[in-house]
């Protein structure tokens, strides 16, 4: 391949890749900080979505994962009401 070759390529790499960080930073419009009692512990996760209630549900999975063992757990403390929720736009 020629140099002219590999800059063409390397350049269509690097579109690609901006394309995909665009597409996947635009649609974060909000962040949520959700922590959750479950089990005798607590734990506080982030989270950022599209929508408040989105990133609030994504929040509460992930702070949920370090206190909850097992899938009845994970359902469990998924529907417990969190102790605490801020969410700001991005």
């Amino acid at each position: 391949m020629t140099n002219r070759g590999k800059l063409i390529t390397i350049l269509a790499v690097l579109a690609f890749v901006a394309l995909l960080l665009y597409n996947t930073l635009s649609a974060q419009r909000v962040s949520c900080e959700v922590c959750v009692n479950f089990g005798g512990g607590s734990n506080c996760a982030t989270a950022s979505h599209s929508s408040e209630k989105d990133a609030t549900q994504a929040a509460q999975t992930t702070a949920c994962g370090i206190l909850a063992h097992g899938m009845d757990q994970s359902i469990a403390c998924g529907r417990v009401e969190p102790t605490s929720v801020r969410c700001h736009p991005l």
